[in-house]
């Protein structure tokens, strides 16, 4: 049932999603979709330490009920295509 929910929230838009900025590498991830706030604060600690783990450096995080077309945008500046979408991180909940 509670799938079912989170695909309807994620289906209108208003799911729960954590977007992590890193500094270095110049990045945003988007980790979900989550039922609700508290949901995606009990993996968010995670999901950072896997990012500290690949020695990423000025870590935000922060939960939006949002629809992110990319889970991963890299800043251009880094040597990528703009925006170009990767992998996920091996944590990535779907």
């Amino acid at each position: 049932m509670k799938e079912l929910l989170i695909k309807l929230l994620e289906f209108m838009g208003v799911a729960c999603w954590i977007e992590i900025k890193t500094d270095q590498p110049k990045c945003i991830y988007y980790f979900g979709p989550f039922l609700d706030e508290q949901d995606a604060l009990t993996v968010q600690k995670g999901y950072v330490e896997d990012l500290e783990a690949e020695k990423a450096q000025g870590i935000q995080a922060k939960i939006k009920r949002c629809k992110p077309q990319s889970l991963t945008i890299f800043d251009e500046k880094e040597g990528k295509k703009a925006y170009e979408t990767i992998t996920p991180l091996s944590g990535q909940a779907f």
